[in-house]
């Protein structure tokens, strides 16, 4: 089985989630459903269809997020002793080598990327060209416009 790398705080969202979808949503749902079929006729209840849609999404989200938690491989990237290389969990600060841009992400698994959050994905392209290099090397990053340079300025485990 493969294990998935995720932050402690996109474990813990996650958990959130479940928590959420299993103590508040599933009995919401279960009761909406109870008095939907007290008005009757089935077929042409559109509560109760709702209602029983509402529950096949939910408990599609908590198989989802159970078997995304079971295959997690939460990594606390702050018990690790900080270093300038780049790993997954750090926070890095990049400058575009052309325009002096400077731009900081967290490197996080795949479900907790989130760009409008400066969250990328392990598996992106610039977090890829990342992984590995120190703070003063230059990275090499392929865009769909074309190959970008940027050279790392600081590694973070935040």
């Amino acid at each position: 089985m493969n294990r998935v790398p995720m932050t402690v705080e996109g474990a813990e969202s996650l958990r959130a989630e479940l928590n959420n979808l299993k103590k508040v949503e599933r009995p919401a749902v279960v009761q909406a459903i109870a008095e939907a079929r007290e008005h009757g006729d089935l077929k042409e209840n559109a509560e109760y269809h709702a209602a029983r849609e509402k529950q096949g999404f939910i408990e599609g989200r908590i198989q989802e997020i159970e078997a995304k938690l079971s295959h997690a491989q939460v990594i606390d990237v702050k018990a690790i002793e900080p270093s300038d290389r780049v790993i997954f969990g750090t926070t890095v600060t990049i400058i575009h080598m052309e325009t002096d841009e400077e731009v900081t992400y967290k490197i996080v698994g795949d479900d907790e990327a989130d760009v409008k959050q400066k969250k990328i994905s392990v598996n992106s392209p610039i977090a890829r060209a990342l992984i590995g290099k120190e703070v003063g090397d230059v990275v090499e990053v392929h865009t769909p416009s074309g190959a970008v340079e940027y050279e790392i300025d600081s590694v973070e485990h935040l």
